[in-house]
């Protein structure tokens, strides 16, 4: 063993000793077989160190051990969830302390009177939405990765879904919080009430701060009725301008779908190649509406009508709930899909006005071209939330080069259409760069001055944001 690492398994020894004074023996790992696995997220093009020791803390109070510490030893910490981000805002800092809150997993309350539910941060997403179905009441946010990804990192990325369109993200269900800051004292911020405008909203300052300001450890959460079932429409089109010229005719009519997703015809072919679920492939995009009204049909209706005022070649209504989510499944699947094609992907998720939709699906195809690389694209239309995701060969360095740079010119067409650089999967790593483009340099100072307050001494997620 050289002298260095012998430093370092010193250093290592010492911060896991002083992490067992508060912690069980099983919430401490620093077998570097183990620790190294908890190094990324999703996301590619990501660097990422290697952990000192991941810490798997299952109380508020062990939480908050693990901050003294990490603050009096000037110990960077990186908080996780289920690592299914794509932005690499949980990638590991070099020697750092990983926060894995996965097990801190409980839901503390489901109250039907006050709509709300209490839960600790490693909550899975659908176990949530399961739990408070069984009361007659909805927990809207619902990421693709709903099946696995924590309410703790829904809120640090302040996570979408298919039903942004009607319900909204997450952070408009997030009522309060309980977080342990960098110096480990509690904070409680926002309310329980469905009304409260008491000082500034820092509830709102947290969620989507990728654990760069303090670690989530409870959220009181903003519930709804359980909708009805929703039917979906599925609309063919002979050009993505056509079914984007539809998602605009929509929304200015004033229909409130529950959902309304785009698929281009790479992704339709690229989800029939890997489920055969007979999507029509001489589309060139699929469009899919739906509704949870009590009487969705009358929706429907106007909604097709609409389509085919834009050029629609075909619209087929679901005839019930069962073929509805048969068609759901297969824009479900876009993501795992476009993976299959080559082996990798970078996910993009620009968002842009409505009303640039169709320029935005005409610039991603020419730089397709461009760059000669499949990226195909399927959408959260109703909220001008698109997925560019560029297909490629990770082993091939040049079709890695053209991927990384496709990736940036689809975020810079984004900026130029007025849109941001992400709509619900966070900066992290990946669009740290693209951050400061967006928001300028009085921006990007005044929310390092933000980071500054919570965070004196930069050992939270660093490297993060900016």
């Amino acid at each position: 063993m050289s002298r260095i690492e012998a430093v370092r398994d010193e250093a290592q020894g010492n911060l896991a000793d002083r992490l067992l004074l508060g912690l069980p023996a099983e919430a401490v790992l620093i077998d570097p077989d183990v620790t190294t696995s908890y190094a990324n997220d999703m996301a590619s093009f990501c660097p990422a160190g290697t952990p000192a020791v991941v810490v798997l803390p299952r109380t508020v109070e062990q939480v908050q051990h693990v901050m003294r510490t990490a603050t009096e030893l000037r110990v960077p910490v990186v908080p996780q969830g289920a690592r299914t981000g794509l932005s690499g805002g949980a990638n590991a800092s070099e020697g750092c302390i990983v926060l894995s809150l996965t097990k801190m997993d409980r839901i503390l309350e489901i109250n039907p009177v006050d709509r709300i539910a209490v839960v600790e941060p490693g909550v899975v997403n659908a176990t949530l939405s399961r739990a408070v179905e069984e009361h007659g009441l909805y927990y809207p946010p619902d990421p693709s990765s709903w099946e696995m990804c924590t309410i703790g990192g829904n809120i640090g990325t302040a996570s979408g879904g298919l039903c942004c369109v009607k319900y909204g993200v997450t952070a408009e269900y997030v009522l309060g919080l309980e977080v342990v800051l960098a110096d480990g004292r509690l904070m409680s911020t926002g309310r329980r009430t469905a009304k409260g405008v008491a000082g500034y909203d820092l509830t709102r300052l947290f969620v989507g701060s990728e654990g760069s300001l303090g670690i989530v450890v409870r959220a009181v959460l903003g519930l709804r009725p359980k909708p009805p079932e929703q039917l979906v429409l599925a609309a063919e089109f002979a050009s993505a301008a056509a079914a984007c010229d539809a998602v605009c005719r929509i929304m200015a009519g004033g229909h409130v779908p529950s959902l309304l997703e785009l698929m281009d015809r790479t992704t339709v072919k690229a989800v029939n190649d890997m489920a055969h679920m007979g999507l029509p492939e001489t589309t060139e995009a699929l469009l899919l509406a739906a509704f949870d009204t009590p009487n969705p049909m009358p929706d429907l209706a106007a909604v097709g009508a609409l389509c085919e005022a834009a050029g629609a070649t075909q619209v087929v209504p679901a005839d019930d709930a069962t073929e509805s989510e048969l068609l759901l499944q297969g824009r479900r699947l876009s993501l795992p899909a476009l993976e299959a094609v080559k082996g990798t992907t970078m996910i993009d998720d620009v968002c842009v006005p409505r009303s640039k939709l169709g320029a935005m699906l005409e610039g991603v195809e020419r730089i397709a071209e461009k760059y000669g690389l499949t990226i195909g694209v399927c959408a959260h239309a109703g909220d001008g939330n698109t997925h560019p995701t560029v297909c490629f060969d990770a082993q091939d360095p040049d079709e890695s080069r053209r991927a990384r740079e496709s990736f940036d010119e689809i975020m810079a067409l984004g900026l130029e259409l007025g849109g941001t650089i992400t709509g619900e999967h966070g900066v992290g790593v990946l669009k740290r760069e693209w951050l400061a483009r967006e928001i300028g340099p009085v921006g990007v100072e005044m929310q390092r001055a933000v980071k500054q307050v919570f965070d004196p001494l930069g050992i939270l997620n660093p490297g993060k944001l900016f």
